[in-house]
C-alpha cells in the first residue's frame, strides 16, 4: 500500500482532557507508523498545551494554533503571531464584551486563574495542570504576549456579535454551540486555518491529496475535511462534520480511532 498521511485532531479524537490518549488509540498511531504511514497532528489546542501524553507518541508533524503554527519532526515552519500592541488591544476589547481570555501560543498560555475558574470551563484547573511551567497570566505581561490564537469564554451578559465584529479586522472566528467547548469562541490570526496549513505542508513534503486522510470531531476540523482525500468524523462529533464524512466511526473511548484504521485497511 502507497504510505499514507494521517491528520488527527486531539480534544475529542484521540484524547479526553481528563484522561488522556486511551490505550487502543495509541497503540493503533504506533501501528500506523510501524506500518510506514505518516501521522499529523492537527489541533486548535496551542503548541504549548500539547501534553507529554501527546508529544510521545511521536507525531511526524504538528500544525497547532488552528493552524498559525506548523512543525516537521521538530522544525519550525510557520509561526504567526499577534503584534504587540493589537494584543493589549485585544484583552480590552474581550473584557470589555465580558468574556475571559484564554490566550495561546507557541511557548506559552495566559490567563489569569483568578479569572479563568471551574466555574467558566470544570475543565479550567486541568487546563494548569497540564501546561505546568507554560502558563503566564495576562496581567503584569501586558506588554509581552506572544499568541496567535484565542479561546474566548462566555459570561453572563456577553456580548457575542459585538465581540466577533470588533475582532473581525484581524482575527477569523469559530463560534461552538455544543461539546466541549461549548462555552467558546475561538479566533484565530486572520487567514490562519486547519485546512490553510494542511495544504502549506502537504506542498512543502510533496504529499497528494488522494493520500491524505483526516480524523475529526469538531466544527473547527471542517477546513481540514474540505482539503484531505478521507475524511473521518467521530460517532459523536457535530452533525456538520459528519455530513461531510467519508466515514462515521464510534466516539473516542469505543475505539473509534482504531475502528476507522481497521476499516480503511491501515492497520
Amino acid at each position: 500500500m502507497k504510505r499514507k498521511n494521517i491528520f488527527f485532531d486531539a480534544d475529542g479524537t484521540i484524547l479526553d482532557i481528563e484522561k488522556g490518549v486511551p490505550a487502543d488509540t495509541a497503540d493503533a498511531l504506533f501501528q500506523l507508523k510501524q506500518n510506514g504511514h505518516r501521522i499529523f497532528l492537527c489541533t486548535g489546542r496551542g503548541r504549548s498545551y500539547i501534553t507529554s501524553g501527546v508529544e510521545k507518541i511521536g507525531f511526524d508533524g504538528m500544525i497547532t494554533n488552528l493552524g498559525a503554527y506548523m512543525e516537521y519532526h521538530g522544525k519550525e515552519l510557520f509561526r504567526r503571531e499577534i503584534d504587540p500592541e493589537t494584543a493589549r488591544k485585544t484583552v480590552e476589547i474581550l473584557r470589555a464584551n465580558r468574556f475571559v481570555p484564554v490566550l495561546e501560543g507557541v511557548e506559552y498560555t495566559y490567563y489569569d486563574p483568578e479569572e479563568y475558574t471551574t466555574e467558566i470551563d470544570w475543565f479550567a484547573d486541568l487546563i494548569t495542570r497540564d501546561l505546568e511551567n507554560r502558563h503566564r497570566p495576562i496581567r503584569g505581561n501586558e506588554d509581552n504576549l506572544h499568541f496567535n490564537k484565542i479561546s474566548a469564554k462566555k459570561t453572563p451578559g456577553c456580548t457575542p456579535e459585538q465581540l466577533c465584529r470588533m475582532l473581525s479586522p484581524w482575527y477569523d472566528y469559530i463560534i461552538h454551540k455544543g461539546g466541549i467547548a461549548a462555552r467558546t469562541i475561538e479566533f484565530v490570526a486572520k487567514g490562519c486555518s486547519k485546512g490553510l496549513s494542511l495544504c502549506v505542508l502537504c506542498g512543502v513534503l510533496g504529499i497528494e491529496k488522494q493520500d491524505t486522510i483526516s480524523f475529526g470531531d469538531s466544527n473547527n476540523d471542517l477546513p481540514m475535511f474540505r482539503v484531505t482525500g478521507t475524511r473521518v468524523a467521530m460517532g459523536d462529533g457535530t452533525d456538520a462534520l459528519k455530513a461531510e464524512a467519508d466515514l462515521v466511526t464510534d466516539p473516542l473511548w469505543e475505539g473509534g480511532v482504531p475502528n476507522a484504521l481497521k476499516k480503511l485497511g491501515l492497520i
